[in-house]
């Protein structure tokens, strides 16, 4: 049976924080709602220090950026753009309409249509998030949604140039600096001078992803992303160097970020504690990554592969990295994750930045139950249907018996009406209106 031989924060904790989230949010939401531009101001002056004449960028502000962004900068940018749209175009191509018959005169489909309109929100507090303009904008537009608003906070008082121009090569429609709590609320339930969108998306802390939550059902949303969770599934194969990088590596996002070791390895689970203390001596994000570790950081020891997978599954975190003789055994066998990483030459820094896949995933054991972000989240399948005269005499006759069942007398009395009609040969009004 797994053991765990460092446990991060207890659960009581973690519930003590939650509901101080929430109720801070609740309470900017409400503002929002009821003052609009005049609450977003307030809020945003409060905790970003930043009033703009407006917080939408002009077409000029936002060359000015581009401008501002050194020429190998944009080179990645562009290299980390081209990809992500390469695999979201393959992902398009793959979710076709449908139509078909399925008894004579029956035609039933199904079409594959955009979101009208999205926000995505682009993190910028600690560390500006240009990767994720890339994942939430650009495959915004390959799946075709007419509007999509790109907002990041400001950084430093300022917009940061670089999130700018890739908010805009990614194809944003419009972009507005303003952050947290306060813009998915103006952006949500709109303002006077912020026009509502359908559907929020996009990562962010905990407050910003309790925001989602709170705001889903006025709009929809891509998926509860909050602090970035990592799982690294190693066997002895693999170096404590190695893992300690990858798990400090994801630890630095947030001083709550969940970093865990699953090993099969007692030498392994032994070694990493003392390589990740080494490393923090000089890592430049060492306060944060340190933090997240003694908090949140957990070694399991499981007995073989087979437990592993258990384990991991019953855990469903967001990146899982496999470092073990066979990655393969993992993809197989493994349910809940948000990505993959198999072996040791990709990592959980590629995923978030540049190889391709998305990095908006699920947290907080939502991969139990959804994937990450990706086209498919943008577009909604509406279905139609159609019958001739005669197919609608078979199905309202199974349809009325059905109704007397459920006891839907109205119901009963749409089957019985065509039935009537159509059986005995009247004329369907609808075709001789046309």
């Amino acid at each position: 049976m797994a053991r765990t031989l460092k446990s991060g924060m207890s659960a009581e904790s973690k519930l003590s924080i939650q509901e101080s989230v929430q109720q801070t949010v609740r309470g900017i939401i409400s503002d929002i709602r009821t003052r609009g531009d005049a609450a977003l101001r307030e809020l945003s002056q409060q905790f970003d220090g930043w009033s703009p004449p407006a917080f939408r960028l002009t077409q000029a502000q936002i060359e000015a950026a581009v401008a501002q962004v050194p020429p190998e900068q944009l080179a990645s940018i562009r290299f980390s753009l081209a990809q992500v749209q390469t695999f979201a175009r393959a992902q398009r191509a793959s979710i076709q309409d449908v139509e078909i018959q399925t008894i004579p005169g029956v035609t039933l489909g199904h079409r594959v249509l955009p979101m009208n309109s999205v926000a995505c929100y682009v993190p910028g507090g600690r560390y500006p998030m240009v990767a994720s303009a890339i994942m939430s904008v650009a495959t915004a537009k390959v799946a075709g949604v007419g509007r999509v608003v790109a907002v990041t906070p400001p950084k430093d008082g300022q917009p940061y140039p670089a999130t700018v121009a890739t908010m805009h090569l990614s194809g944003a429609d419009e972009i507005y600096i303003m952050g947290g709590v306060q813009a998915l609320a103006a952006l949500a339930l709109g303002t006077e001078s912020i026009a509502p969108v359908d559907m929020l998306v996009g990562p962010g802390n905990a407050y910003v992803a309790e925001a989602k939550r709170q705001l889903f059902g006025q709009v929809g949303i891509d998926l509860l992303a909050g602090p970035t969770e990592t799982l690294i599934i190693a066997d002895d194969s693999v170096d404590a160097e190695m893992v300690a990088t990858d798990l400090l590596g994801q630890a630095e996002h947030g001083t709550n970020s969940p970093a865990v070791l699953l090993t099969t390895s007692e030498r392994l689970a032994n070694e990493v504690p003392g390589e990740i203390e080494r490393q923090l001596k000089t890592l430049a994000t060492a306060e944060v990554a340190g933090q997240a570790w003694r908090d949140y950081g957990q070694i399991i020891l499981a007995l073989d592969d087979a437990e592993m997978v258990r384990v991991a599954d019953e855990i469903a975190s967001e990146h899982v990295q496999i470092l073990t003789r066979d990655p393969d055994y993992f993809l197989k066998n493994m349910t809940n994750y948000g990505s993959l990483f198999l072996g040791p030459e990709t990592n959980v820094a590629y995923g978030d930045k540049a190889i391709g896949t998305n990095h908006i995933l699920p947290t907080g054991r939502a991969a139990r139950y959804t994937g990450g972000l990706w086209v498919g989240k943008y577009l909604k399948t509406v279905t139609y249907q159609r019958a001739t005269r005669e197919a609608s005499v078979i199905v309202g006759r199974h349809t009325s018996v059905i109704c007397g069942i459920e006891g839907f007398a109205g119901h009963q009395r749409q089957a019985d009406l065509r039935v009537e009609r159509f059986s005995q040969g009247t004329p369907d009004p609808v075709g001789a209106a046309d």
